[in-house]
């Protein structure tokens, strides 16, 4: 066989070895898959003129499978909150989760807590995601510190009114979509 034709048939044998080791791994990964029913994933500083080191974290997710009750949402979320001599942080277990396009409200039960009489206190905090400049609002802004005030209900907020700090991260929104 001369060149040519060696090298003719050894590119069509390539060929089909790559297409019948493509074709079906890209047929499995094609398939849908169902996403999860709410969620609220991230990591951010607030923006404090003062320079109050603030830190807001959340892995909360709602399955599928469940989207027709947000009080079996799952994950944590996590807040700290720093300045001068003061501070404190707290470890929320999340007891509910709605969303409603980029805006989640988030309700937990605090686990873990340096700040005296928090832990067993539910909070809630409202995210609003804006991209890089996402909004942030919580609870105890009306109720008062967690275990000094009122708790609210499951899977209440307050209105995000506080800013992201410019360049310190990201909060993301999957939208709920329960069927009505």
């Amino acid at each position: 066989m001369n060149r040519r034709t060696r090298t003719v048939v050894l590119c069509c044998a390539l060929l089909l070895l790559t297409a019948g080791t493509i074709g079906p791994a890209a047929t499995a990964t094609d398939a849908p898959q169902q996403r999860e029913a709410a969620a609220v994933t991230g990591t951010a500083k607030l923006y404090r003129s003062a320079g109050d080191d603030i830190t807001v974290s959340f892995d909360a997710h709602l399955a599928a499978k469940d989207t027709d009750d947000p009080t079996k949402a799952t994950g944590t979320f996590e807040f700290s909150h720093y300045r001068n001599d003061f501070g404190a942080w707290a470890k929320a277990e999340v007891d509910c989760l709605i969303t409603g396009g980029k805006v989640a409200v988030v309700s937990g039960v605090i686990t873990d807590s340096d700040l005296p009489g928090a832990k067993g206190k539910r909070v809630g905090v409202t995210v609003h995601d804006l991209g890089r400049h996402d909004r942030l609002g919580y609870s105890w802004a009306a109720t008062g510190l967690p275990g000094a005030g009122q708790e609210p209900p499951k899977c209440v907020g307050s209105a995000p009114f506080e800013k992201v700090k410019k360049g310190t991260g990201d909060f993301t929104v999957a939208p709920w979509q329960p069927e009505l």
